[in-house]
Formats: C-alpha cells, sequence, structure tokens
C-alpha cells in the first residue's frame, strides 16, 4: 500500500536561459513561491500552491481532465478516524475553511483512489467490508523494524462523484489495492496477494481479463502507467539473501511488509523487458512518469543518515541522470504529474508549524 512514510521521519532543478526568459519566469512567479519554495527548487517549480492545511494527506491523482484532485486523507477536522477518500476543485475550493466531498464509505479504511477516463468515477481500495472501523495499525515492534499492514480486507471498488459505490472489481481472498488507470483508459493496474505474494496484476477497468505482471518474490506494488499506456513503473523489495528472504516471507506470515529498502523497476505493460532502474540504497519509491515517458519522478531518502528527509528526484528511464528536485528537510512524496504536463501535486512536511502534518501542494513544473 502506497501509505505515508512519516512514521520512518519521526522514528528513524530547466537550465539557465536567456535574460529575458529568466526575469519574465521570476517576474510570473507568486508572492508564495519564496515562502514554500527553496531557492534551488526554483529551477523546476512555481506558482505553488497549498491545497490542504491539515492531517495527513496524500496520493493526489488528477481527473483526466486535471480539472479535479482525488487523495486520501486522515484529517480528524472532516469527521475521519483514518484514510478516507477526498475529492476537490483545485483550483477554486478552499479547503482551509471547508471540507471537501468524500467519496468513500466513512468506514474501514481506504487508499489509493484514482479517477477513471469519464472524469465522473474513481477506483479505490478499502477495507469496508471487513468492518466499520478503521483497522487498527501495527504496534511498534520489539526489534524496533518499521512495517507497513498488508489488510487482507482491501478490495477495489468503483465510485462515483457522490459517493455511490458502483462496483466491486476484485473478491479474491487477501490484500488487493493500490490501483492506477491507464493513461489511454483501458486498464487498470493493482496490487494483490492472490498468489501468496504481493504482485502486479492488471486488469480492464471494468474488472474483467485480470493477469499477473510479476513473479519474482518481494513486494511489487505503487505501479504507475506511461503515458502511452505500454510502460509500468513500480517500487519494489527483492530479496535476495537467505536472511532477506526469511524477514519477508515471516513478515508477510504476519500481514506485514518493512518498505524501508525498496528500488524502482520498470518493465513493459505485460510484464516483458523487467529491468532495475534505481540501485540507491534505502527507500526510492512512489514513482511516477514524466510528461515525456523518458524521465521518473519519484521519492528517496537514499542520502539520509536518520531515515530522513525524502526528497525527489528525477531519472531516466535508462538509469541515468539522477537529479535532485526538491531540498526540504523534512518529507516529500507522491509527485504526481497533470495529464497535460503543466503541474505537478505533491505530499510535503513543509510549511506545517512545526507539526507532523501532510499537506498537498500544487506547482507549476517548469522543469522541461
Amino acid at each position: 500500500m502506497r501509505q505515508y512514510f512519516l512514521l520512518v521521519i519521526v522514528l528513524a532543478l530547466f537550465s539557465c536561459g536567456k535574460q529575458q526568459s529568466s526575469n519574465s519566469i521570476v517576474e510570473s512567479r507568486s508572492a508564495t513561491d519564496s515562502l514554500l519554495l527553496h531557492p534551488e527548487e526554483m529551477k523546476y517549480l512555481k506558482n505553488i500552491k497549498q491545497i490542504t492545511f491539515g492531517g495527513n494527506n496524500a496520493e493526489a491523482y488528477w481527473s483526466f481532465d486535471d480539472k479535479h484532485l482525488v487523495f486520501q486523507s486522515d484529517y480528524s477536522a472532516w469527521g475521519v478516524n483514518c484514510d478516507q477518500i477526498f475529492v476537490t476543485d483545485w483550483r477554486n475550493d478552499d479547503l482551509k475553511n471547508n471540507k471537501p466531498e468524500m467519496l468513500s464509505t466513512g468506514m474501514g479504511r481506504t487508499t489509493c483512489s484514482y479517477f477513471l477516463p469519464d472524469n465522473q468515477t474513481i477506483v479505490y481500495g478499502s477495507t469496508h467490508l471487513g468492518g466499520e472501523d478503521c483497522p487498527p495499525a501495527p504496534e511498534p515492534r520489539a526489534d524496533g523494524k518499521y512495517v507497513w499492514p498488508i489488510y487482507p480486507s482491501f478490495d477495489i471498488f468503483t465510485a462515483d462523484l457522490d459517493g455511490n459505490i458502483i462496483k466491486q472489481l476484485t473478491d479474491n481472498p487477501g490484500y488487493d489495492a493500490e490501483a492506477t488507470v491507464s493513461p489511454k483508459g483501458d486498464k487498470i493496474v493493482f496490487t494483490s496477494m492472490r498468489t501468496g505474494d504481493l504482485e502486479l496484476f492488471t486488469m480492464n477497468i471494468d474488472g474483467t481479463d485480470v493477469k499477473q505482471i510479476t513473479n519474482e518474490l518481494g513486494y511489487d506494488g505503487g505501479a504507475f502507467f506511461s503515458p502511452d499506456g505500454t510502460k509500468l513503473i513500480f517500487r519494489s523489495s527483492r530479496p535476495k539473501t537467505e536472511e532477506e528472504i526469511k524477514e519477508y516471507q515471516d513478515l508477510l506470515a504476519d500481514g506485514l511488509v518493512k518498505p524501508t529498502d525498496m528500488e524502482l523497476y520498470i518493465c513493459n505493460a505485460d510484464g516483458s523487458d523487467l529491468k532495475k532502474l534505481t540501485d540507491l540504497g534505502q527507500a526510492n519509491w512512489a514513482p511516477f512518469f514524466h510528461p515525456s515517458g523518458e524521465k521518473i519522478i519519484f521519492a528517496s531518502n537514499h542520502t539520509a543518515t536518520r531515515g530522513f528527509p525524502f526528497n525527489l528526484y528525477m531519472i531516466n528511464i535508462d538509469g541515468t541522470g539522477l537529479t535532485r528536485i526538491t531540498h526540504d528537510e523534512t518529507f516529500d512524496a507522491f509527485p504526481v504529474f497533470s495529464n497535460d504536463g503543466k503541474y505537478i501535486v505533491f505530499s510535503s512536511n513543509r510549511n506545517n508549524g512545526g507539526t507532523r502534518d501532510t499537506n498537498l501542494f500544487v506547482a507549476e513544473w517548469i522543469g522541461g
């Protein structure tokens, strides 16, 4: 599940152009850029706007027409006890003073919502069929390992923008979640435990024609299609040594995974031509394709010595050209480009008043 790395934090960029062009960029910047962006970030981002103002808000994804964002939040002021799915008109809504429309049932825990091509329907994962209450988070472990729960009651549903469930897309025993939709609008990729391991699968947007994509031991998740729908980028923890394999399998038997050692992998949409994209160490995750289809933006703490900060990086799909995009000292993650390539939304701990809140930010992308 593409969950927050907040507990890891607790525990544990457009080259110089002509003078005229540079001046026009400076003049067109919003007044908030100097408050919310670090100077090094202004090579890539401008006219940044903070969307949410409390709680943990993440995994914001664009409607196909880029008019709305659907996201998950546990903000108690909105009357929820754990992650639920909300939608916002990001240009016009005032979420500092108003609660957005909730699209999930309000029962159980949700994750990973995504718009379907009609802009009127979303897909998301929910545990509500397993009980009305939020499933409990794992207790702190005696061995100090940071783990994510893989709730077996997660299934994937579609719903309309009034919050009415239209269809249940998965009904296999065990975890089914992390669904995202191809920009072509024809396929969904998701993570499932149906084989006894956490593998990637694809299906049609109506839930038919399910196909297994990955088949190696390890947690494969957080997958996204390339802009043309021909490739997949995802994160994976691929245990290799006997000790690593035993640890992974023992945790999985308890419904847990350890997300602190992950790298990015890329393959064709049918699983062929699988390649390891990064070999940076620590946690590399939340990848998303650049609009060109030739680069990947992702979150990483590979330079950190204490588990944080997490910042955004970009890398070519052949593994070259690693470039740092953000320079905050806490947590930046879940970067997603708009369909027209003009904007980027991401989650960050910046400007949270020293709290642990994670908020959503949208900025114009000027990084080429």
